[in-house]
């Protein structure tokens, strides 16, 4: 591919409505985002739109987390646009399924960057297609912006153009809350998790936390992430685990705690689980009354605890959730709201990054301006451009830090009992991605 990738003629405002999917990401955008777009088209007539290639998980296991990726980003994308773009340009997006499948991502990053032309790739989440896609990224040298929380970009194994901005990663997460896990519920822990690269970084990462807080990880149970049926492996669990950490992902995540209260019914040790999995679902569904009482892993508490200022508010009604996470539209259809915030605040960072260095043409002198620009930050405010909470940004990584939160489950909801420090999840790094050439 030519590094002076030519970009086509874009016209702003209306122009936006064609068949590509742009920055109206079809029919979730809506009537107001073409109102917006057509009252900012002489504010946007001086530059081209900055196109940001949407890598979705539209279908496959990743489709809920998809639907909800998709409806941030118009958020985002409409908010930005409503305040005059990047650097007064508007932001265009062209979104490309790529199934949740690590063959396909590649072919999604090459058909954005040379059929598309965009400025840069972003929004991937499921860590096998990060993992697979991400170097297809680093030989086209395209910026390349992933939301998945693996550990796989803070590792240093990526590229010098994969960055992961606006979400903390399992490493962080498991670091933070570790201790008050090990300390409050138990040492003796069993271990969940789906498997694939995501799962391995909780097995490999939450079992080094506790052999150095005096933990025992008894048991490491590995699940297809496609599987069905659960109950054979809860029959796994050892009879003196006190403490059953579980991580789950996929279509069948609502029958995998079902079967998890099941099995141990009133005799289950303490259960604390990451918020994977029910992401999407229901907590007054039926069959998960025994939850009271256990505790989740949550990045963005999914209740409105009370407290939360205006711009976590705005957040919510901005991407359409009520007060207990779920849609304005529909009750029923429950957000990923531990994870979907990451487009909305890697959208941000993006629009710093182009501000800040200057950045103007998909060419390799602005490519290089705006990673090394990126990689000098230290760190994002509180606020709405971040309202999950204040960052802590690691250059050699492409790595933020921030909080997490542990909630207990109570009357079917989930109130945060816990928040950690942005320290509590640091590690000493293991990689310098500024010491690669670009």
């Amino acid at each position: 591919m030519s590094q002076d990738r030519r970009y086509p003629t874009v016209t702003a405002g209306p122009g936006f409505s064609r068949r590509r999917t742009l920055i109206s990401l079809g029919s979730l955008a809506g009537a107001g985002l073409a109102g917006s777009l057509l009252n900012s088209r002489l504010a946007f007539a001086q530059g081209r739109p900055i196109r940001i290639g949407f890598q979705v998980h539209r279908t496959g296991i990743g489709a809920v987390y998809g639907r909800w990726f998709e409806r941030t980003t118009t958020a985002a994308v409409k908010l930005i646009n409503e305040k005059g773009g990047i650097a007064g340009r508007p932001i265009e997006i062209v979104a490309e399924d790529d199934g949740t499948d690590p063959k396909r991502g590649p072919e999604v990053v090459e058909k954005l960057a040379r059929q598309h032309k965009v400025d840069f790739v972003y929004g991937t989440l499921f860590s096998h297609v990060v993992i697979a896609s991400a170097p297809r990224a680093g030989e086209l040298k395209i910026p390349y912006f992933v939301v998945s929380e693996g550990y796989h970009v803070a590792s240093g194994k990526m590229n010098r153009y994969c960055f992961q901005p606006g979400i903390t990663d399992v490493r962080a997460q498991v670091t933070a809350v570790a201790s008050w896990v090990l300390g409050k519920l138990g040492k003796k822990v069993t271990l969940i998790y789906p498997d694939y690269a995501f799962g391995y970084d909780h097995r490999d990462y939450f079992s080094l936390a506790a052999e150095k807080r005096g933990g025992r990880v008894l048991e490491k149970l590995a699940i297809p992430p496609a599987e069905r049926s659960f109950t054979k492996y809860f029959a796994r669990v050892p009879a003196d685990t006190e403490v059953l950490y579980h991580v789950m992902v996929g279509p069948a995540v609502l029958t995998f705690v079902k079967e998890m209260g099941e099995h141990f019914g009133r005799k289950r040790p303490q259960i604390f689980g990451f918020i994977d999995s029910l992401e999407g679902v229901d907590m007054a569904s039926a069959g998960l009354g025994y939850l009271d009482g256990t505790y989740f892993w949550e990045a963005f508490p999914r209740y409105l605890q009370g407290n939360e200022p205006g711009y976590v508010k705005e957040f919510r009604q901005r991407v359409g959730v009520n007060d207990s996470g779920a849609s304005l539209a529909d009750p029923k259809d429950v957000s990923t709201f531990s994870h979907m915030f990451g487009c909305w605040e890697t959208l941000h960072v993006i629009k710093q990054a182009v501000e800040k260095s200057g950045y103007r043409d998909p060419t390799p002198g602005d490519y290089r301006k705006l990673i090394e620009s990126l990689e000098a930050e230290k760190g994002f405010a509180e606020g709405l451009a971040h309202p999950q909470g204040a960052k802590r940004f690691d250059g050699r990584l492409h790595q933020c830090f921030g909080h997490q939160n542990i909630s207990k489950v109570e009357g079917g909801r989930l109130k945060v009992v816990h928040r950690t420090a942005i320290e509590d999840g640091l590690y000493p790094p293991e990689g310098d991605y500024t010491k690669q050439p670009l």
